[in-house]
């Protein structure tokens, strides 16, 4: 059983485990919040349809969960406990002897407290366990026509709030409807909307910084139709972990 979220991992792990193990060995099975970005569920649905894959949703309920709530600094930790907890009773209760999850090697080395859930619950992470980097599930996912294969790593929603504000729905819902309005801009690859309360944070690749300010006055009118008072362009550009340095007390 796999734990697919529709990304390049997951989906690589989908498409080889159907064809290695079958339809009636193999199931992927996506946890829905409303964490979960609408485009990235249609994504993994549509892929999972055209290599007929076995697929299976079910509900999580982090958000449930006053310690995931609070946006601490491991709150992936409680995220992920909730997802393994369910899909582990599921596998448990349908005969599925392995739980697997699409954790890279390049993975390992990053902040990523989730990876503390998975192990207490005993799931596997074959691309780690063989070493493959992010650039090999890239090049393999490509050699199966996967045609996710250089898309954009999509987290889910609450790791674009800033630690320690509360992670609400309404928060959520003005991260996925800011940066689906730089996609229709025109903005792609990797970009994301960095909620500081009454601030959103823009991170986009350099490339894209005057498609954006060329657009600024549509920009920040959307932005304040979302909820926030004031939007700003950060110059570093996109970055893993964008938010990580405020804990250290670096200025956004």
């Amino acid at each position: 059983m796999l734990g697919y979220s529709g990304g390049v991992d997951s989906a690589l792990l989908a498409v080889a485990g159907r064809r290695a193990l079958g339809p009636g060995r193999f199931l992927a099975v996506i946890g829905r919040s409303a964490s979960y970005p609408e485009v990235q569920h249609a994504q993994a649905v549509t892929l999972a349809h055209r290599f007929d894959v076995p697929l299976r949703e079910t509900d999580t309920h982090e958000l449930g969960d006053p310690r995931y709530l609070a946006n601490p600094v491991n709150r992936c930790f409680f995220c992920k406990d909730e997802l393994w907890t369910r899909l582990g009773a599921l596998a448990a209760a349908e005969g599925y002897d392995v739980v697997i999850d699409g954790t890279n090697a390049d993975d390992l080395g990053e902040h990523r407290p989730g990876l503390r859930a998975a192990e207490q619950h005993g799931v596997r992470s074959p691309l780690a366990e063989f070493g493959w980097t992010k650039a090999d599930v890239r090049s393999a996912a490509q050699s199966l026509d996967i045609p996710i294969w250089d898309a954009p790593a999509s987290p889910c929603l609450s790791s674009r709030v800033a630690y320690g504000l509360a992670i609400t729905p309404e928060r959520l819902r003005q991260v996925e409807q800011g940066e689906a309005f730089l996609r229709a801009l025109g903005v792609s690859g990797d970009l994301r909307v960095r909620h500081h309360d009454a601030r959103a944070r823009l991170e986009v690749d350099p490339v894209h910084f005057d498609l954006v300010r060329n657009a600024w006055m549509e920009v920040e009118a959307r932005f304040k139709s979302l909820g926030f008072a004031a939007v700003e362009l950060d110059l570093r550009g996109y970055r893993r972990g964008g938010l990580l340095p405020m804990l250290e007390g670096a200025t956004a």
